[in-house]
């Protein structure tokens, strides 16, 4: 037998309020920094190997100049270099663009030697996010560029906001981790998880390695 709507009102209230009881006090009230030292680090996201379309893809070297790249603020980005070099001399042998970017107020001068640009290719200036008042985004389109590869520093600046950045904007991103570098291992931890876990730009980033990346 139904039991009618206005005296069930006072039952469900009473069951509300035991649930509400039951509730563990670890949960209710908590915000993610009481519960910080609590939660497990995620399972490692999968590295891919990748081949590259040479026509359509673009490499970004992203703020490899001295202020933010150096043994004593960065000694990873140091560490860096020789793979990303590499991966810079694969990428202009195959004819693919390579596109830099610089932080604050260096100029190109400041890039690192081994990385130095060639006379063709540009270099553009901003904050985190090198598409943000820079010409970087029409300098892609004018090349027909859908794909573009990460290199940078810092991780969790330049390399997340430019890689994030690129895929609202439609394009795919490859982000060889390393060629990307941090002051903390954890700031590199989380670039990776962001970068294949955040709605829309997940789905548009491929993780690999340097070794891994073919053209």
């Amino acid at each position: 037998m139904l039991m009618p709507m206005r005296s069930a009102l006072p039952a469900f209230a009473a069951i509300v309020a035991v649930a509400s009881c039951l509730v563990a006090p670890s949960v209710r009230g908590q915000t993610i920094i009481d519960q910080w030292s609590s939660i497990s680090v995620p399972p490692a996201p999968p590295l891919k190997a990748v081949a590259i379309d040479r026509k359509t893809t673009a490499l970004l070297l992203l703020d490899f100049n001295g202020q933010t790249c150096n043994m004593q603020r960065r000694p990873r980005c140091i560490a860096s270099i020789p793979k990303v070099k590499a991966l810079l001399s694969a990428a202009r042998a195959a004819g693919v663009p390579v596109v830099y970017s610089l932080a604050g107020a260096a100029t190109a001068a400041d890039i690192a030697g081994d990385l130095a640009p060639a006379a063709n290719e540009p270099v553009v200036s901003s904050g985190v996010d090198k598409f943000l008042g820079t010409e970087l985004e029409k300098i892609l389109k004018d090349k027909g560029i859908r794909t573009v590869i990460v290199v940078g520093t810092a991780a969790h600046g330049a390399v997340l906001y430019t890689a994030s950045g690129a895929a609202l904007r439609g394009m795919k991103v490859i982000v060889p981790v390393d060629g990307m570098s941090s002051d903390l291992l954890y700031a590199e931890q989380y670039t990776a998880w962001h970068l294949t876990n955040a709605p829309i730009v997940g789905a548009a980033v491929t993780l690999t390695t340097i070794d891994q990346t073919t053209f």
